[in-house]
């Protein structure tokens, strides 16, 4: 059984409380693969560390990549009572586990207000990429299930935004 606690929309925010470790990865990424052992084990000692190591796949939860503005994989974040703070470091057992112990997180600008996974900028971010995914399921069932034609799906999509847009604009 995994120690690594799995973030997702409804609980993401328990991070907001307590030291955590949270990891944003992909299943398809060697990068990813490469550090899920290492990940684990960390996760193991994390009881000793005083800390809650936790993972995010950002395939089922883009609106938790978008919340934490996750642009590469993976992505690691530490956590402290809601102050978030993206970790650069090696992705070794011994230097996560440093991290931690050493209290080498102080030493990291925090993210900025504006841009806390907690913020409402953030909240809204998290909002598009929640809309962006809905696009793509009605893209794919228009070219897949329906079979139009991907040029007339985009047509759609233009029109629709067209419409929209004079709509609010009235």
């Amino acid at each position: 059984r995994s120690s690594v606690r799995v973030l997702c929309g409804s609980n993401w925010s328990l991070v907001l409380q307590g030291q955590w470790m949270l990891e944003f990865y992909a299943p398809w990424c060697p990068a990813c693969q490469q550090i899920e052992a290492t990940w684990e084990s960390f996760a193991k000692e994390s009881e000793q560390l005083g800390i809650t190591v936790g993972k995010v796949d950002v395939t089922q939860e883009p609106g938790l990549s978008g919340r934490f503005f996750v642009t590469t994989l993976p992505t690691i974040y530490h956590a402290n009572d809601g102050v978030f703070r993206r970790y650069r470091g090696s992705r070794t057992l011994e230097d996560l586990q440093g991290y931690i112990l050493e209290r080498k997180w102080e030493a990291v600008e925090p993210v900025a207000g504006w841009k806390s996974p907690s913020s409402i900028v953030m909240h809204g971010m998290a909002g598009l990429f929640h809309f962006s995914g809905w696009i793509r399921q009605i893209h794919n069932y228009l070219t897949g299930t329906l079979g139009v034609h991907v040029w007339t799906s985009y047509a759609i999509f233009i029109l629709a935004t067209l419409l929209i847009g004079l709509f609010l604009g009235l």
